[in-house]
């Protein structure tokens, strides 16, 4: 019984999720009030309020899964800057959940999503990311933040442009391109200091 169960909350829960993400595309956070994502979901209000108790706590504890996953990948494919292959494994999982949670991501980092989210998770890549990869780059550059803000904002940027694209390029596709747009700002910054 309680398998049944799991599986009606998960249900209950995932529908929400689309419900929000889809509103969040066209309306802020701020615009969007239960009775509209009820609404869109086509459920109870009551049944709304057994798993959140508003809007915001259902946006945080979305955000805080996606976070989880996030960290869980970082954990599971470390990065080691020696190993280039350690590097993409990483993008390729990174993209890989953001593809599956394709309309959600879109609606977090998009104009109505949560800036203090989008500046969680660019701080999260920063340090466990960005900060390992380039071993290749001075330590003691005080330009040494250009390129990281020009790295992480670009990879933003093509994260929302890749979820928002109707021709749906692979989570593969995607990390491999990402990685040479690194790779290739980093060489053309280390250039640039000769």
């Amino acid at each position: 019984m309680t398998e049944k169960m799991d599986r009606r909350v998960r249900k209950t829960k995932a529908q929400l999720r689309e419900g929000l993400a889809r509103l969040m595309q066209k309306k802020s956070i701020k615009e969007i009030s239960v009775k509209e994502l009820v609404d869109e979901v086509d459920i109870n209000r009551s049944t709304f309020y057994l798993h959140y108790t508003d809007i915001y706590q259902m946006l945080q504890k979305i955000e805080e899964d996606a976070m989880q996953n996030i960290t869980e990948v970082m954990k599971k494919y470390p990065i080691d800057p020696d190993n280039s292959d350690s590097v993409l494994q990483f993008i390729v999982q990174f993209f890989s959940i953001m593809d599956n949670d394709r309309d959600l991501c879109l609606a977090l980092l998009g104009p109505h999503g949560d800036m203090a989210f989008v500046e969680q998770i660019e701080n999260l890549l920063a340090e466990t990311f960005l900060k390992r990869l380039p071993e290749k780059l001075p330590k003691n550059d005080p330009n040494i933040k250009y390129p990281y803000a020009f790295i992480l904002n670009g990879c933003v940027g093509l994260i929302r442009t890749w979820l928002s694209c109707p021709v749906k390029e692979s989570p593969d596709q995607v990390a491999r391109l990402t990685y040479h747009l690194i790779e290739n700002t980093i060489q053309g910054y280390l250039n640039m200091k000769k």
